[in-house]
């Protein structure tokens, strides 16, 4: 086959390349129904993929009567809110981790496109708005760093003030540590909102959702991507023939 054009595929976690079976908004509602915070678990999933404290951020915020266009999740953060959010972010993370301590299990074909990628000359990265201690524990309990099925992992702890999606950082980390050079060399894969706006803000070659995730298409189909496909394990065949 020809050479592909792209040189970095950037992966989702939880969804995407992990089942996540509503488990994050789970815990991320439990945490939260905890500390009284009003919030729905379907609320929760519409903001899934951002960073988790700046999500119980924009959820306090809101329960306050403040409003903010998601879009712009990442570019208004209020210093009154972080205190609490913080509490109950460190809840949620114990819930989290004692989660996924219990066993990760990748989406079926993930770890065979993962494979293919690197056949093929193409660097694999993971980027999730999980923070540091969570993303461990998922690439603990896969070994994908420890076997070389992903190149890098990146957290929302690696951007500058941990900005997560829906600003561009995680990309733009992966392809500075793996020595990408060009956007039209990248694709992001997600199935969330912020991984849409992600890999449009970052310029991407192509910006792939997959259905394999816990939203429908209708919650995240409207935001610009280029392509989409049942599940990663599409991947190779979508590259063959769209970006080669």
């Amino acid at each position: 086959m020809t050479t592909p054009k792209i040189k970095l595929a950037m992966f989702d976690l939880a969804g995407t390349t992990i089942r996540d079976d509503d488990a994050v908004s789970g815990c991320l509602f439990e945490a939260a129904r905890e500390f009284g915070l009003p919030a729905t678990q379907e609320e929760i999933q519409l903001l899934m993929g951002t960073n988790k404290i700046h999500l119980y951020q924009f959820l306090i915020a809101r329960s306050r009567g403040g409003e903010t266009d998601f879009r712009d999740f990442e570019k208004r953060q209020s210093p009154e809110t972080l205190g609490e959010a913080t509490r109950i972010f460190h809840r949620y993370e114990e819930i989290m981790i004692a989660f996924y301590r219990r066993g990760v299990v990748p989406i079926d074909g993930a770890e065979d496109t993962f494979r293919w990628c690197h056949e093929h000359g193409i660097k694999v990265a993971t980027g999730t708005g999980f923070h540091r201690q969570v993303t461990e524990a998922i690439m603990d309990g896969l070994g994908w760093l420890r076997d070389g099925l992903v190149d890098l992992a990146v957290d929302v702890e690696h951007t500058p003030n941990h900005r997560g999606r829906p600003a561009p950082f995680m990309i733009f980390h992966a392809m500075a540590q793996l020595d990408i050079q060009s956007v039209h060399e990248v694709i992001k894969l997600g199935d969330t909102p912020a991984d849409m706006l992600e890999g449009l803000n970052a310029g991407c070659r192509g910006v792939i959702g997959v259905l394999s995730g816990p939203l429908p298409v209708t919650a995240w189909g409207h935001y610009r991507h280029t392509h989409v496909i049942p599940s990663v394990k599409e991947l190779p065949r979508l590259i063959e023939s769209e970006f080669c």
